[in-house]
């Protein structure tokens, strides 16, 4: 069972919604009197900012019918439809069957879901917005009918009984309540990232039995970051270095609107979450939210002194690249983006002096978004004008090592270096299928 839910990593998925007024041209079915209207459109909004077609809705695929595959070791699972199709989708759903698949994690006919389905942080959504979210899918989705697939996951891993018992053990019941001595602001911030947010299933490190190892900010280990799916998602604690420490609440509001400010850019998984999610958060759900995790206090630091900048060593390694391996593949490959100070042009090119995902312990991300590259960032319908390319195919392994151990030591960035055998595991990983 720790496997299989192990294997499952790969599924889960990043959003911070928040749950505010809908926009007035959300959908909404011909008929409707006023009240449900407002419903439907609210739950529209919901299921928007909390990036639920990005799991159900398969490339070039109808919105939310599902057939998404997703890879995990022993084989791939398909997303399942949830339109309002009563064969195939979720049309058959009361409102309490609703409520249960999203907060429970068991379907209407009483399997129980894969926990890539992040029911555990959905518990703690309130009954009001999932009424909304349940009248958004029955009335404001078209029904499509597109029968689900069965996984790929040979007997007896497909088993789903024994989740029964990992529900037992990790589920804890119960919509979100404001915590006592804590302002409006904090506590609305708190709902949105635990909760239908699910922050906490990317950004928070697993247990033996592949649980998130704290809920909210009462575990030490809430929100450290984690490794998931060939990316460490990142420490949104107050730590000074891998973290928000070093962040004004300035700087995280900004990241949650446009996907990148003064310290770094979103990549990886965290491209839709912008895309399709937190830029259409209201100016106060984004100062919630941003009050919440500045509270955090800081996790997962290794003692190192906080950063400061100093170019003296690097700028002498990069006037005579030759005698650096590192150099030379950073002045031929990098250099004319993010500069010679290593401090590139923030916010359309990103930062590497300082740049949290440059000092964290895990070089995960930067191998992977070296090999593979990311997704445009799509602000206002305008994408990014300079996204990061991909280099599997132009950079062998130790030059890909040699050139992020470069940037890792710095601009007195002081983090470890990278191995080619690293970057070789991380290629097979995410290359594979390709």
């Amino acid at each position: 069972m720790k496997n299989m839910l192990k294997g499952l990593g790969a599924a889960l998925c990043v959003a911070l919604p928040f749950l505010a007024q809908a926009p007035a041209d959300a959908a909404t079915p011909a008929g409707a009197g006023a009240a449900d209207q407002a419903l439907v459109q609210r739950g529209a909004y919901l299921a928007q900012l909390g990036d639920c077609a990005a799991c159900h809705t398969a490339p070039k695929g109808k919105p939310f019918a599902g057939g998404l595959p997703m890879n995990t070791p022993m084989g791939r699972i398909y997303v399942t439809n949830i339109t309002p199709d009563a064969q195939t989708g979720i049309g058959g759903y009361t409102e309490a069957d609703f409520a249960r698949a999203l907060r429970e994690g068991v379907a209407k006919d009483g399997h129980n879901l894969y926990p890539a389905m992040p029911y555990p942080s959905y518990a703690k959504v309130n009954d009001d917005d999932v009424k909304a979210l349940y009248a958004f899918f029955m009335h404001g989705v078209a029904p499509v009918q597109q029968a689900n697939r069965e996984s790929d996951i040979k007997w007896p891993l497909n088993m789903r009984w024994p989740l029964m018992f990992w529900n037992m053990a990790f589920l804890q019941k119960g919509a979100y309540r404001d915590k006592p001595g804590k302002d409006v602001a904090w506590n609305r911030g708190a709902y949105l990232v635990q909760g239908l947010g699910h922050c906490g299933s990317c950004h928070t490190p697993r247990g033996v039995a592949f649980q998130e190892s704290a809920l909210d900010e009462s575990g030490s280990a809430f929100l450290s970051g984690a490794l998931l799916d060939g990316w460490f998602a990142s420490n949104l604690t107050g730590e000074h270095n891998a973290g928000l420490g070093r962040w004004s609440d300035e700087d995280l509001r900004t990241f949650l609107k446009t996907g990148a400010n003064r310290h770094a850019s979103a990549f990886g998984a965290m491209t839709s979450v912008i895309n399709n999610s937190t830029q259409a958060l209201s100016d106060q759900d984004i100062a919630a939210m941003s009050a919440y995790l500045k509270s955090l206090p800081p996790v997962g630091g290794d003692g190192a002194a906080a950063y400061t900048y100093d170019p003296q060593a690097t700028k002498v390694s990069l006037d005579r690249p030759a005698n650096d391996a590192g150099a030379r593949v950073y002045t031929a490959f990098c250099m004319h983006c993010h500069g010679v100070d290593g401090r590139g042009f923030a916010p359309m090119l990103a930062p590497l002096a300082g740049n949290p995902n440059v000092l964290a312990k895990d070089a995960s991300s930067l191998i992977n978004v070296t090999l593979n590259g990311t997704g445009d960032l799509v602000i206002n319908g305008v994408p990014s004008p300079f996204p990061m390319p991909g280099f599997a195919a132009v950079l062998d392994d130790k030059q890909i090592a040699d050139v992020l151990s470069f940037v890792r030591a710095g601009w007195n960035n002081g983090a470890p270096a990278v191995g080619a055998a690293e970057v070789a595991k991380l290629r097979q990983s995410t290359q594979a299928g390709r």
